[in-house]
């Protein structure tokens, strides 16, 4: 990566990529690996679009409470994640309910977790029976089976796969509320499936350093120089004045409808994370790196980061990251802090913040029918758009949706064509 040049425009590129995220990166790479000249313009003062990390006070906060599943295919393709050094959550969540933290544990990982689900204490023999079935036809089927299921809503999928009301709202509405940052359950039913496959699949965990090690792994593959940061495009006109073949506008969804006004793009969720700092050595309300939701959906999940990432705090204080859907709002985290005094069993009102994050656009929209992947070609010969909002709201369809924007861009150069007609 360079600083911007304030210089006169260097020579012309086979391709501009306007964003540094994900899928730019990932377009970027395929493209130079497949011989052409290629450089990426990115508005921030650092690569990683939403998956960023800022030190802050000595605590390292991810822009936005963010996981790193390991299952994704794209994952295992680009990442080497050994060097990311790992640190994993628990298997499942905590629920908080009115009987207080009851644990949801994956019994294949964790039996003696798993003691609850496992008796009855918490699911029913039938309840118990049908997230089996559902659970083993995800991870061991084949994925083109899950791709082309009909689509209908999360809920329908869940009642059709014979789990009760009560199990759907006490468990699996609030966990996958915060999978999805919305609570009706209104997501597709093939995303998901290749969710639920993902996460039995693979595990979830941090990067060591934060989210944004990801990106930065991504952007270190790329020959120096291809990216040039703090250099905005304001119009594509601006951005294909200097003589690109192509340019691929690799944005969130607000920014790619402003450089492109004929975009249709899908509806957004907006997400806000507290960062709550613990007083003194010893005042942990969780020792141990799972995920907790709240029954009552009075938030999407909390978790003590600093138990799953001891880099994430300094030494003798503990970090809580809590996510809530829509943007702060006055008053709203006193009430947080009493959900999570509630939560923890653990008085919150005097825990420092450190910070409050709203990230707007964290996720598309994805009600079904909902395509799990789509062209990037924008029919005008030469502009193509990529990201997770041209796919599925999540790193794998974000670098999915990257490496088909490359391809359709070498099929369309090496035809001569430049585009589509």
């Amino acid at each position: 990566m360079i600083p911007p040049d304030r210089s006169a425009a260097s020579a012309a590129e086979d391709v501009l990529v306007v964003g540094a995220g994900a899928a730019g990166l990932a377009c970027a790479r395929d493209l130079l690996t497949a011989g052409l000249s290629v450089r990426v313009r990115e508005a921030s003062d650092a690569v990683g679009g939403r998956m960023r990390t800022l030190r802050r006070g000595g605590f390292l906060l991810d822009r936005g409470f963010q996981v790193f599943n390991t299952s994704y295919p794209q994952v295992k393709r680009r990442l080497r994640l050994r060097e990311l050094r790992l640190r994993p959550f628990t298997p499942g969540a905590l629920v908080h309910t009115d009987r207080g933290l009851v644990r949801f544990a994956d019994p294949t990982r964790r039996p003696r977790d798993a003691a609850g689900t496992l008796t009855g204490r918490v699911f029913s023999p039938r309840d118990l029976l049908a997230l089996g079935l559902l659970t083993a036809r995800d991870t061991v089927g084949p994925v083109a089976a899950l791709k082309r299921a009909p689509d209908r809503t999360t809920r329908t999928a869940l009642a059709e796969a014979g789990l009760s009301e009560e199990v759907v709202e006490t468990f699996l509405r609030p966990f996958l509320s915060g999978v999805f940052l919305e609570d009706e359950l209104e997501t597709s039913s093939r995303f998901f499936h290749l969710v639920w496959r993902s996460m039995f699949r693979g595990t979830l965990c941090l990067p060591s350093a934060g989210i944004g090690a990801v990106p930065e792994q991504l952007a270190a593959a790329l020959p120096p120089g291809t990216v040039r940061l703090e250099s905005p495009v304001e119009t594509l006109p601006e951005a294909a004045a200097g003589g690109a073949r192509a340019v691929v506008v690799a944005t969130g969804p607000a920014d790619a409808r402003r450089l492109l006004p004929d975009l249709t793009v899908p509806d957004t969720r907006t997400v806000t994370t507290y960062y709550h700092a613990t007083p003194g050595p010893d005042d942990s309300p969780l020792r141990e790196p799972t995920l907790v939701v709240d029954a009552r959906r009075r938030l999407l999940n909390t978790c003590v980061v600093s138990e799953v990432n001891p880099a994430c705090a300094p030494p003798g204080r503990a970090l809580v990251a809590t996510s809530v859907r829509g943007p702060d709002s006055p008053g709203r985290e006193a009430e947080l802090r009493d959900v999570l005094s509630e939560v923890y069993a653990r008085d919150a009102s005097g825990w420092e913040t450190v910070d409050v994050c709203t990230v707007p656009g964290a996720l598309p929209a994805m009600p079904p029918p909902r395509p799990l992947s789509r062209t990037t070609r924008t029919g005008d010969g030469r502009t193509y758009v990529c990201g997770d909002h041209r796919a599925t709201g999540s790193l794998q369809g974000a670098l999915a949706s990257g490496a088909r924007a490359a391809r359709e861009v070498l099929a369309d150069l090496r035809a001569g064509t430049g585009g589509p007609a």
